[in-house]
């Protein structure tokens, strides 16, 4: 479920790289790299969080198990989605000029 998630999170900086193209453009540039791929990190550990969640969630009943753990896949994916449009529109627009 990790490919999903990352498809996901990258659909959302896609959508907000489109819906405000000419803002972001000068942003887009080789020195951005390094900090855009930090992000994209950061995002993946986050993910790994889940497993503290999850873990216990296995040990649970098996008629949990299923429903459970997607509705953990979910809730923290849409988490995710939030919390990288809050960083986009607080943290990155300002420094854009």
């Amino acid at each position: 479920m990790r490919l999903a998630y990352n498809l996901v999170l990258t659909g959302v900086v896609f959508a907000w790289v489109i819906a405000t193209w000419p803002h972001f453009q000068p942003a887009l540039k080789w020195s951005s790299l390094l900090p855009m791929s930090m992000l994209a990190l950061i995002a993946n550990l986050l993910y790994c969080a889940a497993y503290l969640v999850d873990l216990p969630l296995q040990r649970a009943s098996r008629r949990l198990l299923g429903r459970g753990r997607w509705i953990l896949w979910i809730a923290g994916t849409l988490f995710a989605m939030v919390l990288s449009s809050y960083w986009i529109v607080d943290e990155i627009y300002p420094d854009i000029h």
